[in-house]
């Protein structure tokens, strides 16, 4: 069982456009899709529509018409009633590729509900071989709220405590890594650059990436999946690091990709794989996503057959 937590979901408005997109002007769609999202409602997606159990908790209304988007997602689910609505998030695609992401703040958690919510995972928690904390929070989540999270999670649980993996960004990504200590963290360049405070130097990104990475790993984080976009992805461990070149394909919408790669390494490391073949299923399910209009969850039908090349590399 993979458990998520999504603590600020959204409803995915995508809109993908004949032409490139045009501020100030009247243009008009060529399609539109909605999806049940947010990065850990993302994940159990893609990890549900591979076989393995996932379990999203999140905050969700009973009158809330999020709640019917994401039944017809067919990802199991674990709501706590909240008074307000998720979020809507806005995102607009071109024929090359190129996004534009308008993000709502979501609404306001109150010290009752985000207890509420921490109670939720530590229950869910039980058996459960990853806990996947993603996405940004909502108003009235402190930054130290996935903090709190695994705390309760480990105090509960104890040995049997699921692992850990943290996608989030900015102050609550430094909180959860300095103070939280979870098993794996999933930033693309700029959030590990933010994280370390450390800036990229050199022409050779993934080499700067894991210079910059070895600053957090192993002392504060068990591990480091780096997404780079169209240059693949960076795996850093307490053994070392690794880059998996991406292939070729034509971007559709690059929202949901980094969930769909982290949910590709979380399913290789379920099945007992090594860390090459988590980087290059990451890195499979990463570029599938981006093949897809929408927020889409890949399926195994969907990933490219393309061979992935791997390299180590070296401090």
């Amino acid at each position: 069982m993979i458990v998520t937590l999504t603590a600020n979901p959204s409803l995915d408005r995508s809109i993908t456009l004949a032409a490139p997109l045009r501020p100030g002007e009247v243009q008009y769609a060529a399609a539109a899709r909605e999806d049940a999202g947010g990065k850990g409602i993302n994940v159990a997606r893609v990890v549900a529509a591979a076989g393995v159990p996932a379990l999203a908790v999140l905050p969700l209304a009973e009158d809330d018409p999020f709640g019917a988007v994401l039944r017809s997602a067919g990802v199991q689910t674990r709501p706590v009633p909240i008074h307000g609505h998720a979020r809507a998030n806005l995102t607009i695609t071109d024929p090359a590729g190129v996004t534009t992401k308008l993000n709502l703040p979501g609404s306001t958690l109150t010290p009752a509900d985000a207890a509420a919510l921490v109670d939720a995972v530590v229950e869910a928690c039980a058996g459960a071989g990853w806990l996947v904390l993603a996405g940004s929070l909502p108003p009235g989540a402190g930054d130290d709220f996935y903090v709190t999270v695994i705390d309760a999670v480990r105090g509960r649980w104890g040995d049997a405590a699921p692992k850990i993996a943290v996608d989030t960004s900015g102050e609550a990504l430094r909180r959860a890594v300095f103070d939280g200590h979870p098993d794996l963290i999933k930033p693309n360049e700029d959030e590990l650059a933010e994280l370390s405070g450390v800036a990229f130097a050199g022409d050779d990104l993934p080499q700067a990436v894991l210079a910059v990475a070895r600053t957090i790993v192993p002392a504060h984080a068990g591990a480091a999946l780096v997404t780079l976009g169209a240059l693949g992805s960076v795996l850093v461990t307490a053994e070392g690091g690794s880059v998996a070149e991406a292939p070729r394909i034509r971007v559709r919408s690059t929202v949901g990709a980094g969930d769909s790669a982290l949910a590709g390494y979380l399913l290789a490391d379920t099945a007992g794989a090594g860390d090459e073949d988590r980087l290059v299923l990451a890195v499979r399910y990463g570029s599938a996503a981006a093949s897809l209009p929408g927020t889409q969850a890949p399926r195994a039908a969907d990933l490219p057959g393309d061979d992935i090349r791997v390299a180590a590399l070296h401090p």
